[in-house]
């Protein structure tokens, strides 16, 4: 084996031993809580993925091999494949018993904060598997913000160093050095005060804490799992769904912007983001349009709960978190569409969100737009601009190349969960719900994938990893040259 490989084993075996950790805060919280057989489900699970780790890691310990940027691709899509087999373990030896399947569907569902589940009947469910199903989001959705800020600007594909102003901090110009682990270091803190801020705000309103934590923990993660089966609707509080749209829309923004603006102590920062207006803009006229669909046909009587209900969604799809009210997918008119191509374009680059992301959505209209006024004056000059300044034709061409690719990719989900069994609406929701991460689809996916066939669950969980990889890291892999030395 040659010194790359080797070295790739190296990370590999961490990667496991650090995955392997997850499981001893539920299993402490199930001794602490009494509960029968959950215990050692997890302290097993714990011990046999600790022990695959190390065996992985000892014969390359002393390995030393300089990365090459190519080796990013290959050790970001194995973190998140094999720190996704391990989490399944504890859904397969303890409740609720899935197949390795469903299991696997599961944990990758956390872990790329996509909250789309196999699992009906949470509520009888015991804590620690539901809090562990929250944990696994919450550390998934951190994960996202270091890869979109310290790797995936290395993949030049338009991504989040694109598109920032001076005052960005952290995610502009970021490089794999020392300075990505103080990076780090700054995000998490600003991810887990906002997280602990939300659990507050939960636990405050209503919710007892177990609940307001394990909400808090999928609500900034842009996540989605939920402790019941009905989700906010087990409260039916406006002000607890009011608490989740603030939150879910701060985890839908930049996460180096919240950073900056926590260490300048002002607000100042968020007005200069042109992504972060766009993506408020669009929030506040689909907000706007989705109420007035349900107030206009009487879905609701009253104009306030029509605006607070429409805005939940409207925000949930957007930022592909995923929180769901019952029966939105049977909306009249063009809202559950709405709500779909929302998920596509989804919030802000370097935050917890899945779907394309505004900055690119909006620079191919803008693109677009300067195409049609070329015909119009072919010998004209006319520029992309973003936040004021131009965008390079290489930028231009990369992003359009990328979404080219994206709903490619897109296309062959859906024809392949068409041939799995699915039937034409359920393929294009199960399409949606994956690579965009937003969690819940339409037709026979719209609330669970329990009912649905082994290859339908396996591209699925293709399809979340594709979609939290962006699809660029994933397909390089298929092509011969990176395997050439």
């Amino acid at each position: 084996m040659s010194q790359r490989f080797r070295a790739i084993q190296r990370i590999v075996g961490i990667i496991i031993v650090l995955s392997s950790l997850t499981k001893l805060p539920p299993a402490l919280l199930a001794l602490a809580w009494g509960e029968q057989g959950t215990p050692s489900v997890f302290f097993g699970s714990f011990l046999v993925s600790f022990l695959i780790g190390v065996a992985l890691w000892v014969p390359v310990r002393a390995v030393n091999y300089e990365m090459r940027l190519r080796d990013g691709f290959l050790i970001v899509t194995m973190t998140w494949v094999f720190a996704s087999l391990v989490s399944a373990l504890p859904f397969v030896h303890g409740p609720p018993h899935l197949s390795y399947p469903d299991a696997i569907f599961e944990a990758t569902s956390g872990l790329t904060t996509t909250g789309a589940t196999v699992i009906d009947g949470l509520d009888e469910l015991p804590r620690s598997v539901l809090f562990y199903r929250q944990l696994l989001q919450f550390l998934g959705g951190m994960g996202i913000v270091i890869l979109a800020v310290a790797i995936l600007p290395m993949l030049k594909i338009g991504g989040t160093q694109l598109f920032r102003a001076e005052s960005t901090g952290p995610t502009k110009d970021t490089k794999l050095t020392p300075r990505i682990a103080e990076t780090a270091k700054a995000l998490w803190g600003v991810y887990f005060g906002l997280t602990l801020l939300c659990a507050v705000s939960y636990w405050m309103a209503g919710m007892d804490l177990f609940d307001a934590v394990c909400h808090a923990l999928s609500t900034v993660s842009t996540a989605g799992f939920s402790t019941h089966d009905a989700a906010f609707d087990y409260w039916s509080s406006p002000i607890l769904e009011w608490i989740a749209i603030l939150f879910m829309t701060l985890g839908g923004i930049n996460f180096g912007l919240h950073f900056v603006a926590w260490r300048r102590a002002s607000m100042a920062v968020y007005g200069t983001d042109s992504e972060l207006r766009s993506y408020l803009r669009i929030i506040a006229v689909a907000a706007v349009l989705v109420t007035l669909v349900l107030w206009l046909t009487g879905t609701y009587a009253g104009g306030g709960e029509a605006f607070r209900i429409a805005t939940f969604q409207v925000v949930s799809n957007i930022t592909t978190t995923g929180f769901a009210v019952t029966g939105f997918n049977e909306w009249p008119g063009p809202a559950p569409l709405l709500l779909v191509v929302l998920a596509f374009i989804g919030g802000c680059s370097g935050s917890t969100v899945g779907g394309l992301k505004v900055a690119r959505v909006v620079m191919v209209v803008r693109q677009g737009y300067r195409e049609i006024k070329q015909l119009v004056h072919p010998k004209a000059q006319f520029l992309v601009k973003m936040g004021g300044r131009r965008v390079s034709e290489s930028v231009v061409l990369s992003v359009s190349g990328f979404i080219a690719i994206w709903f490619i990719c897109f296309v062959f989900l859906m024809v392949g969960m068409n041939f799995a069994g699915l039937d034409l609406e359920s393929s294009f929701g199960a399409a949606v719900s994956t690579l965009t991460n937003l969690g819940p689809g339409l037709g026979e996916v719209a609330t669970t994938w329990g009912t649905v066939s082994d290859t339908a669950v396996w591209l699925g969980t293709l399809g979340m990893i594709l979609g939290r990889l962006e699809v660029f890291s994933l397909l390089v892999l298929l092509t011969p040259a990176f395997w050439r030395e």
